[in-house]
């Protein structure tokens, strides 16, 4: 056993602060530290990563594991993730770092595991293993499927060395307001709102055009906005035992059908929760613009994320 610095005596508070409470970050991320399975995803990270050998010994995989995702959670650049990590007590308790005996891993560092998990494409890896381990613990996909997409903005500006926009990028218009970006389109299952599938399209893409990526094949009901109003023929493609849930356009002739109003308005109640997974995403974790140019990197980023809320999501199930 390694004796103990005064740092990290300092870090865990022995004696020294008899003042102070567990701050919001601090429940967070101890909530985060029994949700999340290490073991489990280091394994899949594993066979990629560097081994000890001739030059500097590599980081320990977990460790660069968290920090990875403390960057996902608090929306921080390479950099910024090691100035977090010198700043803040709670993030250097939970990546696990005595500063009495070790250096942070610097950004760098973290830009090149950033960079293997996007080149051996482990961000969709990583979230089929949180699914796998979920439905390990009772929460399985189930026979209903809510889909819907939503719009993550890019810079427009062409002030950069390039002098042009980001080329997997495209605009669209919603409403009156037009935006550029992608769109991360997902599949949520509709009794544990969960995510079991996603995709990752350029932002003028129409919501309907992946649809038969975000489903499984078992539905029983498929969930959706006036977006896929026209898709049943697709939906009884890849889901033959389905039944169209989607929601109806409700103006005809002119005129609007107030008994469809009325179905489209029961169906919400169940089509909202696919709103839960968009509001952790990108209200509580800051993924509402992408950080990296290209769709495959933000890609990676997705998937990383969508399996970190189906934690965040299940965490009280999982306690239940």
């Amino acid at each position: 056993m390694k004796q103990q610095t005064l740092a990290l005596a300092g870090d865990q508070n022995q004696g020294f602060e008899q003042y102070r409470r567990p701050t919001r970050r601090d429940l967070f991320l101890t909530e985060m530290e029994k949700l999340v399975p290490w073991s489990a995803l280091c394994a899949v990270i594993e066979p990629f990563y560097p081994k000890r050998g001739n030059g500097r010994p590599p980081v320990g995989l977990e460790r660069m594991l968290r920090m990875y995702f403390v960057q996902h959670w608090f929306n921080l650049a390479d950099v910024a993730s090691e100035d977090a990590l010198l700043d803040s007590t709670a993030l250097r308790q939970f990546v696990g770092i005595d500063l009495g005996r070790e250096r942070v891993p610097d950004g760098t560092t973290l830009l090149k595991f950033r960079r293997l998990l996007e080149k051996h494409e482990l961000g969709a890896a990583l979230f089929a293993q949180v699914n796998e381990t979920l439905a390990l613990r009772g929460l399985k996909v189930g026979t209903g499927t809510i889909v819907d997409a939503t719009i993550i903005g890019a810079p427009s500006s062409t002030k950069n060395a390039d002098k042009a926009r980001d080329p997997d990028m495209c605009q669209t218009r919603k409403g009156q307001q037009w935006y550029f970006g992608m769109k991360l389109h997902i599949g949520v299952d509709s009794r544990t709102g969960l995510t079991h599938s996603a995709a990752v399209t350029a932002a003028n893409v129409h919501d309907k055009h992946p649809l038969e990526d975000l489903l499984h094949g078992e539905e029983r009901r498929v969930y959706g906005d006036s977006a896929y109003a026209s898709q049943k023929a697709l939906i009884a493609e890849h889901a033959p035992q389905a039944k169209d849930f989607t929601n109806q356009r409700t103006r005809k002739g002119g005129e609007v059908d107030e008994a469809e109003r009325s179905r489209n308005r029961n169906k919400s109640r169940i089509r909202a929760r696919v709103e839960h997974v968009f509001g952790v995403v990108k209200r509580l974790w800051g993924f509402s613009k992408v950080r990296y140019r290209g769709l495959e990197k933000n890609a990676n980023r997705s998937f990383v994320m969508l399996g970190l809320a189906n934690l965040y999501l299940a965490r009280r199930k999982l306690a239940a």
